[in-house]
């Protein structure tokens, strides 16, 4: 039964925001100067792409979900690495599985050189976008605050780490029914400790300022409240 009433709950949360959710996507930092250096720090040494190893077999994909904002278009690529021998053998079998699965319509195919244009004109925008929403996400976060956020390693989402004296599922769902704002939590994205916040720093400025307003105004208050009940 307990299972049977988790499920009904993300199932609301999964598809309630599209009909009530008026913000958003949420992320925190104190300093984005020092989050930006923070991060850029603990992965001088991660690997930015496999595209080149040789040592084994390794896949790259990309498509136009990605660099031009069109997951609708539904066109996708794999850069397939490693041992010449392994690639061929994986090369075929790819293949097989592409034409037979996942075959591309022709007027995406024909529409990809210009497509692939046009997307430098969006990926600056996202861009500008997240740095945007980011910068001012890390203004709004008070000192004192319990909420921190996790160093920031690309892409277009955040992750808030928030005080576990509420499930991720319980903060999600009570942002939504009490502040009208949309969070996904930290299990959806197989976090393994709680409570994370996974958040779109791709919401409209204005919104997102609203939405982070209220986040972090829920959010502080219940940590008082309950510090206050603890000190009883």
């Amino acid at each position: 039964m307990k299972q049977h009433l988790e499920d009904r709950s993300r199932l609301k949360l999964m598809g309630y925001g599209q009909e009530r959710a008026k913000a958003l996507a949420i992320n925190t930092g104190k300093d984005l100067d020092r989050l930006i250096a923070e991060s850029r720090a603990e992965n001088a040494q991660r690997v930015r792409t496999l595209s080149a190893t040789t040592e084994t077999l390794a896949f790259s994909m990309s498509g136009l979900s990605k660099i031009a904002g069109l997951p609708q278009m539904k066109l996708g690529w794999i850069v397939i690495s490693g041992p010449p021998a392994e690639r061929a053998e994986a090369r075929d079998k790819l293949e097989w599985i592409a034409d037979t699965y996942l075959s591309v319509s022709a007027p995406v195919q024909q529409a990809a050189p210009r497509l692939l244009e046009l997307g430098k004109s969006v990926q600056a925008q996202i861009a500008a976008r997240v740095r945007a929403n980011l910068a001012w996400l890390a203004s709004a976060i008070a000192a004192d605050s319990p909420c921190r956020i996790l160093a920031v390693e690309g892409g277009w989402s955040a992750t808030l780490q928030v005080p576990r004296i509420r499930r991720e599922e319980e903060w999600a769902l009570e942002l939504l029914d009490k502040d009208n704002v949309l969070v996904q939590p930290g299990f959806f994205y197989d976090f393994e400790s709680e409570a994370f916040l996974v958040l779109s720093l791709l919401t409209p400025p204005e919104t997102f300022h609203e939405g982070c307003r209220r986040l972090l105004s829920h959010v502080d208050g219940l940590a008082l409240q309950n510090r206050s009940s603890d000190a009883r």
